[in-house]
């Protein structure tokens, strides 16, 4: 049973790649599943503020009936971490990240997304940005997953 309304961050390097995909994936969940949640994204760096996600980002939501060009990149901020009940790692990197800039009283659950997929604890979601557009499917599929996975555990 949820007693406070879950407010998830989905965090990566930049944001405008894997995690506003993740927050797409969550939202979409969220949204057909009833679960009443809050979801941002953001990146550690600081590279793409204000920035829209990366066109081929853009097209993989759309594929999904998704539309995500109005999100803007914003970097993780120290209030974060508290107001935020889960804070969710794209990678390895940037979770080790999130712990270094965690002030002492974060109230905020820091994982890596993928550790709520069975089968797939401890893995990073690939990142597509270098490579092919075929990697934001990919991307697609991993991010997808874990939201079904989180919210079948926040309904729990």
């Amino acid at each position: 049973m949820i007693l406070q309304r879950p407010a998830l961050l989905f965090v990566c390097l930049g944001n405008i790649c894997r995690s506003p995909l993740a927050e797409a994936a969550f939202r979409a969940t969220a949204a057909q599943a009833g679960l009443a949640a809050e979801a941002d994204s953001a990146g550690t760096g600081d590279w793409h503020v204000g920035a829209p996600p990366d066109p081929r980002a853009r097209t993989e939501a759309l594929r999904h009936g998704i539309d995500i060009s109005t999100y803007r990149a914003r970097q993780v901020s120290v209030a974060d971490f508290g107001r935020f009940t889960h804070i969710l790692a794209l990678d390895r990197t940037n979770l080790d990240d999130l712990r270094a800039i965690a002030p002492a009283d974060a109230t905020a659950r820091l994982s890596l997304l993928l550790d709520y997929v069975p089968g797939m604890e401890g893995r990073s979601v690939a990142d597509p940005y270098f490579g092919p557009d075929t990697g934001f499917a990919e991307t697609w599929r991993e991010v997808n997953q874990a939201a079904d996975a989180l919210v079948r555990k926040l309904l729990g």
